[in-house]
């Protein structure tokens, strides 16, 4: 199967046979919804960002999670977690060695780092048990084409599936969950999926599961078919938006918290800065895949 492009790009492209408008993932959309200059920069422009410590923990923790549930029921200990954790770092390194970059500054210590990783993975004891659980699916790729023949698609960290059928989508936070105001935001990317899984399975998930290991909280919500609807059209909003932001070359910072995380800030007219031309070569795909997606 092929991916959707860039609406910039007036030809579609054939996905299993049809002619879709494009690809979106859950990330993409959140970055245009933040700041469509963001998107811009990360999509259009592809500028590179510097590995991020908060970013990468995220990784290595999804990735002891995924590996945690290979191991027999009564092995899936908190012990055992924490012996998987220096193997996966060697092999987040082996594949790509730049990460060690991250700790080469002045008051970098990987070894501070990954106790910080280990306090994660106990948090994560303390709120599940996965001695008792089983999960169908980890890290599983979901993809639907809408009716607009846009094409979503992403990752889905864990999903439960009980004997009369029922879904439970999970999905892992490094960070701490969200405060007042910023829920429906955490949730987004929720509901992508479960429109996604309903799309494809006829089955609406019957619970949303957010899991906050920086702060050892859950949110849980439990989704109807009106609120996938809404999930569908507001999707399909962004990505008109986008289109639009394209042809026009109109792309505006949007200031707020989350500039302080923003590694784009030099570039940025919102704090004195110039952005580059918009380059001539193909965009990247608005549907591509990346780390915030999986983590």
């Amino acid at each position: 199967m092929t991916v959707g492009e860039s609406p910039s790009i007036p030809l579609s492209t054939p996905v299993d046979g049809v002619d879709v408008l494009g690809a979106i993932s859950p990330s993409r959309a959140g970055d245009f919804m933040a700041c469509p200059l963001m998107y811009r920069f990360r999509t259009i422009d592809r500028l590179p960002e510097p590995f991020s410590p908060d970013a990468v923990r995220g990784t290595l923790i999804h990735k002891v999670l995924e590996d945690l549930f290979d191991l027999p029921a009564g092995d899936r200990t908190p012990d055992h977690a924490e012996a998987m954790l220096v193997p996966a770092w060697e092999s987040l390194l082996e594949a790509e060695p730049t990460l060690a970059e991250m700790f080469t500054g002045e008051g970098a210590d990987v070894a501070a780092w990954l106790a910080t990783c280990r306090g994660v993975l106990e948090r994560y004891f303390s709120l599940e048990d996965p001695r008792l659980l089983e999960p169908a699916e980890r890290e599983l790729y979901v993809e639907a084409l809408l009716d607009s023949k846009l094409l979503l698609r992403g990752f889905v960290d864990r999903l439960d599936i009980a004997p009369d059928g029922r879904m439970r989508v999970v999905d892992y936070k490094t960070g701490g969950a969200p405060g007042e105001g910023w829920e429906a935001k955490a949730l987004f990317q929720m509901k992508f999926y479960a429109l996604v899984l309903w799309r494809t399975r006829g089955v609406v998930p019957a619970m949303l599961q957010l899991v906050y290991l920086g702060s050892g909280e859950m949110i849980r919500y439990v989704p109807d078919e009106q609120d996938l609807l809404a999930t569908e059209r507001k999707v399909e909003a962004i990505w008109q938006a986008i289109a639009r932001a394209t042809e026009s070359g109109d792309w505006r910072p949007n200031r707020s918290r989350l500039c302080d995380w923003c590694s784009f800030q030099a570039l940025c007219p919102e704090f004195g800065g110039t952005p580059p031309p918009l380059p001539l070569r193909e965009p990247a795909d608005p549907g591509e895949l990346t780390a915030e997606d999986v983590d």
